[in-house]
């Protein structure tokens, strides 16, 4: 029985967390294939080894390992969990980095792997008795919904410090939670907004768009303008002093919970309601991931000024390059509402930005990250994903291999989705932020990709050395929204999220669940790559000919980040996260034998 499908809930997430730090090691370590099924990793600071069952090697990263045990320990002794596991590589870590104090990160790290494993035990029982959800769901909330065990490169998925069991099952995608929105008034004195909304030609006022999500049941004091926030946000920002004395000043106004449910999606902060014009991703000082999930004044303004920039021409040339519909385009976030404080600066924590909602209940759009996602419950083996049970259908219809269709899936999947990315950085300079959760793939009624969008006001990077082209484009962009970023920074980056996190994290994905062997896509990959970089039609990004060439590649280390405490979301994009090298697969992939055949698209 493969660990992850254990019927007891915690056994199976601490078995979860266990191969996420595992993986997240042998990257950041750059730990080599072992001869055999077993992987020793010494432990110098702890006098020990750990030998690692090795169940599945993956050439992208997605390895699978068995319960780990201590070298020359007792016969019957448990393997070690994932806290115990926590506890012995934080320790390795800072004996090997000779920190002046080891034991700084080492406390905060193992009780956010207790918390991640705790919650998504919860999260398993929860889903494992309620595998299929008969209410509101659509397409794109069951994908947003479906990612119980969260990315598996990194140490603590599913902690979220500062919320309570309570509060995670109302607020948390995983246990389908749905809420109704907490409102507050605005006086129009401290109000800050801004809107490129249109309606029937027209822009919409970013304060009437807050007056349409409101709906009719709120009473507003004279002068002020309502704003949506999240039911712990609302609790949390009471304590913050400089919100409090706005409240105490008559300036902001607590209206209480008002109007419909709203579904938390994956990021937990983006709020979703099937048949709403807009989504809302609201300001959350929770810690999830890496980073308190509170929205900053430049990412609102960035959000607005790429739909301008889109608006411009720029989204008509990108259809114009590749016809046909629905393609591929940005989930655009055209408004936002906030507040400043007394003295006139941003006051972090109360805003929202309204996001265009592009899908209708029969759009099966979905995160990549949940398309890949397993689900193990209850009548499901352990590793049917979204993903296999596409593959296995069209298997079965087609009377094709599984091989074949996972090949031709994938290699739609770079057509559809990846080349579309890499054109907008080559044509107008912009490289996104593209990984797994911030990707989003359309499917038509078979499963074939057929188009896809991306969403993340975050993650846009305008490349320093294509200012002036987009200075024509949009007059004085990137003004206040910081976007402009070094080219060897953004090259770095895009590599990542888009190279390694997206298409070699699907890749490893393809291969674990044992659909297609890796060494063929990644001879797929290649082969794409080398197109689109000398190919007719072939793009200006530099980074096709970078994944192809560079026998290295850098990568963002989550647990080497974690460790150092560092938020993604605060100071200069260049030092917000903790990058080591790797080896580029693509590079390892080629062989004098030759690269495997790739079945051609049908």
């Amino acid at each position: 029985m493969d660990p992850l499908d254990d019927p007891d809930p915690l056994t199976a997430a601490d078995a979860a967390a266990v191969e996420n730090l595992l993986r997240c090691w042998v990257r950041e370590r750059g730990l080599a294939r072992p001869d055999r099924d077993t992987l020793r990793i010494p432990l110098a600071a702890s006098g020990t080894v750990l030998l690692v069952p090795v169940r599945y090697w993956s050439p992208t990263g997605w390895h699978r390992f068995g319960p780990p045990l201590l070298e020359h320990g007792p016969h019957d002794a448990p393997a070690v969990g994932a806290v115990t596991l926590a506890a012995l590589l934080t320790r390795e870590a800072a004996y090997t980095a000779r920190q002046d104090d080891p034991d700084a990160d080492a406390t905060e790290l193992v009780g956010r792997v207790a918390d991640s494993v705790r919650r998504t035990a919860l999260f398993l029982t929860h889903r494992r008795a309620r595998p299929a959800d008969p209410g509101a769901g659509t397409p794109f909330l069951n994908a947003e919904q479906s990612l119980l065990f969260g990315h598996p490169l990194h140490p603590t998925p599913k902690s979220r410090e500062g919320l309570s069991d309570a509060e995670s099952t109302v607020c948390s995608p995983e246990s389908r939670g749905s809420f109704p929105l907490h409102w507050i008034a605005a006086d129009r004195s401290v109000l800050a907004c801004e809107s490129a909304w249109t309606e029937r030609g027209r822009t919409v006022p970013a304060e009437r768009l807050a007056l349409s999500l409101a709906g009719s049941g709120l009473q507003l004091p004279t002068g002020t303008v309502p704003l949506p926030l999240h039911p712990w946000q609302a609790r949390e920002i009471r304590h913050r002093p400089e919100v409090a004395a706005l409240f105490d000043a008559g300036l902001l106004h607590d209206l209480g919970p008002c109007g419909g449910d709203w579904y938390p999606t994956s990021s937990v902060r983006t709020v979703y309601r099937p048949g709403a014009p807009a989504m809302l991703k609201l300001s959350l000082g929770l810690r999830i991931t890496n980073s308190r999930r509170e929205n900053l004044r430049k990412e609102l303004r960035r959000g607005v000024e790429v739909h301008r920039l889109l608006r411009s021409g720029l989204a008509e040339q990108w259809r114009t390059a590749f016809p046909g519909f629905p393609g591929f385009d940005i989930v655009r976030d055209p408004a936002w509402l906030a507040v400043d404080g007394s003295d006139g600066e941003p006051l972090t924590g109360i805003d929202v930005v309204v996001r265009h909602n592009p899908f209708g209940p029969g759009d099966d759009a979905v995160c990549v990250a949940g398309l890949l996602a397993v689900r193990p419950w209850r009548g499901q083996p352990v590793m049917r994903s979204r993903l296999a049970h596409i593959v296995a259908r069209l298997a079965a219809r087609t009377g094709r291999s599984t091989a074949a269709v996972g090949a031709e899936w994938f290699l739609r999947y770079l057509h559809t989705v990846v080349r579309p990315v890499l054109w907008l950085d080559g044509e107008a300079g912009i490289a996104l932020e593209a990984h797994q959760q911030n990707t989003l793939v359309l499917l038509d009624p078979d499963g074939w990709p057929v188009g896809g969008r991306y969403r993340d006001n975050q993650g846009y990077y305008f490349r320093t050395s294509r200012h002036a082209e987009l200075q024509r484009r949009l007059p004085g962009i990137g003004g206040r929204s910081d976007t402009f970023v070094p080219d060897e920074v953004i090259d770095e980056r895009f590599a990542y999220y888009l190279g390694v996190n997206n298409v070699l994290g699907m890749i490893g994905a393809f291969g674990s669940q044992r659909l297609v062997e890796e060494r063929v896509l990644l001879a797929a990959f290649r082969r794409f790559l080398t197109e689109v970089a000398s190919g007719p039609g072939r793009t200006r990004s530099p980074l096709p000919a970078q994944l192809l060439e560079a026998p290295t590649l850098r990568c963002k280390a989550n647990l080497l980040t974690r460790l150092r405490g560092l938020d993604e979301l605060v100071g200069p994009v260049d030092t917000q996260s903790v990058y080591v090298t790797i080896d580029n697969p693509l590079a390892m992939s080629v062989s004098p034998s030759g690269t495997p055949a790739v079945p051609p698209m049908a």
